[in-house]
């Protein structure tokens, strides 16, 4: 029966090859309920509810992707878009506090699942500018990357220079060096699973020098309490116009899309399951996100994201939905361990050396950009260079879309420029001069 619903011999796998690269991908990205619990945390959700909305998201998200869409492709709440969610929207904001963000979080959902449903979205990623989406891309990657050192003290606030160096003979310090040169080596070497080995490590190192303590490590989970965490979805809503949310809906909306269907593509490919350049079964697929995205909302996490890690449940053999049902199986089995991952977030030690390397990973994309077309390559530029600079993923965004098409229009290229992109540039100027960020 499971063959048959999951094609499985159409797709040339086995039930035994699925579960291997279930667990597999499991391995690669369950670092999420680690990490999600911490940087959100620090925008003053609570643990217990990141860390049940983290699994919720994830299990609906994919399993809507094995069911519906029948691809061995995970969903989870995106690194990144967490980041920006705590320190961006809710940090730079006084007046607005994690339950009106997440309904904001929730609106960019609704919106998602219609534009799912459409044509819309894919016009909409056809008409960003390739060298936009690598360099948001790699701002993103530079952000996190600065946000895991800052959190264990590698680098500090300094008072002429804003960073310098930390104290490298502090423990939270060596024991984040620790565990980067463990990780690092596991993945030198290929192990599968090499950031959660890597965490595995370094909490291990962490509990015998006496920095990391904690009574039990399985409970019963503690289900949700609320349905809406922000009220209901009217008050979500109404909190956008409120507030004046508009580009940070916006901005969740654009590099979800970005993110996830780039994603997906490259991991549909991967597998060899692309026809031509079409992905069948395209609008499940991307339903799982935009479903996904609005239900973690909902609970308490930011926004979704396809995750590349399901590239390698990929390698390891999977080709159909039957390896996304076995990731969902083992993060239901995750919610069992809170008081341990709940130890384990309150040092940030342990996790800072995945927030680094995922950010090197997400780098890569510099080598996509043109950096030999001025035109082309500085908007990238101010992109990757400021979201760091100013703790905002939108403020980067926006400002790569306002540079894009003036430095266009000067060499005499507007027509290369998508009407869409010039629209994105005047929201985005009118957001910058006018709007609160």
């Amino acid at each position: 029966m499971l063959s048959s619903f999951f094609k499985l011999k159409e797709l040339g796998t086995t039930i035994k090859t699925e579960i291997l690269a279930g667990i597999t991908t499991f391995l690669t990205m369950v670092y999420i309920v680690v990490v999600n619990p911490i940087i959100l945390h620090s925008a003053g959700v609570p643990f217990d509810t990141v860390f049940m909305a983290t699994i919720i998201a994830t299990v609906v998200g994919t399993l809507w992707m094995a069911l519906l869409a029948n691809y061995p492709i995970a969903i989870a709440p995106g690194m990144g878009l967490n980041a920006y969610f705590a320190f961006s929207v809710v940090g730079n904001n006084p007046n607005i506090d994690y339950r009106i963000a997440f309904g904001a979080v929730f609106v960019a959902g609704i919106i998602f699942v219609i534009l799912s449903l459409t044509p819309f979205r894919e016009k909409l990623i056809e008409s960003i500018p390739a060298n936009l989406k690598h360099g948001i891309t790699a701002g993103i990657g530079l952000f996190i990357a600065f946000i895991g050192m800052r959190l264990t003290g590698i680098i500090v606030a300094h008072p002429e220079n804003l960073v310098g160096l930390g104290d490298l003979h502090s423990p939270s310090v060596l024991l984040a060096l620790a565990g980067l040169a463990i990780t690092l080596i596991l993945m030198a070497l290929n192990v599968n699973g090499a950031l959660f080995f890597g965490m595995i490590a370094t909490g291990a190192i962490a509990y015998y020098t006496e920095q990391l303590k904690f009574g039990k490590i399985m409970s019963v989970p503690n289900l949700p309490s609320e349905l809406f965490i922000f009220g209901d979805p009217i008050t979500a809503f109404s909190d956008v116009f409120q507030y004046g949310l508009y580009a940070v809906v916006f901005s969740f909306l654009l590099v979800t899309i970005f993110d996830t269907t780039g994603t997906m593509v490259g991991v549909a490919e991967q597998a060899g399951l692309m026809k031509g350049k079409k992905m069948p079964r395209a609008r499940q697929a991307l339903l799982a996100d935009s479903v996904a995205t609005t239900v973690g909302a909902a609970f308490g996490t930011s926004p979704t994201s396809a995750y590349i890690e399901s590239s390698s449940g990929v390698a390891a053999g999977g080709r159909s939905g039957l390896t996304s049902v076995v990731v969902a199986i083992l993060f239901v089995l995750a919610a069992f361990f809170a008081p341990l991952v709940s130890a384990i977030s309150g040092l940030a030690a342990i996790t800072a050396p995945t927030l680094i390397i995922v950010g090197s990973l997400m780098l890569g994309s510099l080598s996509k950009i043109k950096w030999n077309e001025l035109d082309e390559a500085f908007p990238a530029f101010l992109i990757i260079l400021t979201m760091p600079l100013t703790s905002s993923i939108a403020t980067g965004i926006a400002l790569g879309f306002i540079s894009y098409p003036i430095l266009k229009v000067v060499k005499g290229k507007y027509r290369e420029v998508p009407f869409l992109v010039y629209l994105f540039a005047v929201l985005f100027f009118y957001q910058l001069a006018f709007l609160p960020h």
